[in-house]
């Protein structure tokens, strides 16, 4: 499989699992609007509200995903895939085949922290 190939099926991915993370957010809002649950004051609350900001968290993981998906997709179509936006090296093949939409070789990623 190309480079290019793997990027748009880990677009593909992330889309759908955007998609399925909005609709179970938007279902547990729902759900929380019909109930008279008060997270403030009732001992299941607290959970309620972990749950909710916990699916937030991870839709906001995939809305990243996907951009640095549509980013890696851009750099095929100009001839930069593969190159580090940082130090302009090769990224690793065995680190490319494991994180297609990486933009940092593993030497700029470990000393960014990342």
């Amino acid at each position: 499989m190309t480079a290019t190939e793997e990027l748009a099926r880990a677009r593909v991915e992330a889309l759908a699992q955007i998609d399925a993370l909005t609709r179970e957010f938007d279902a547990m809002v729902a759900a929380a609007e019909s109930s008279n649950a008060d997270d403030e004051h009732d001992p299941e609350g607290a959970t309620i509200a972990f749950e909710r900001q916990q699916l937030a968290a991870l839709l906001e993981s995939a809305h990243r995903r996907l951009a640095d998906v549509d980013a890696a997709l851009v750099r095929a179509a100009t001839g930069d895939y593969g190159r580090c936006v940082e130090c302009g090296q090769e990224i690793a093949a065995e680190r490319l085949a494991a994180r297609p939409q990486a933009r940092t070789c593993i030497a700029c990623a470990t000393a960014a922290g990342a």
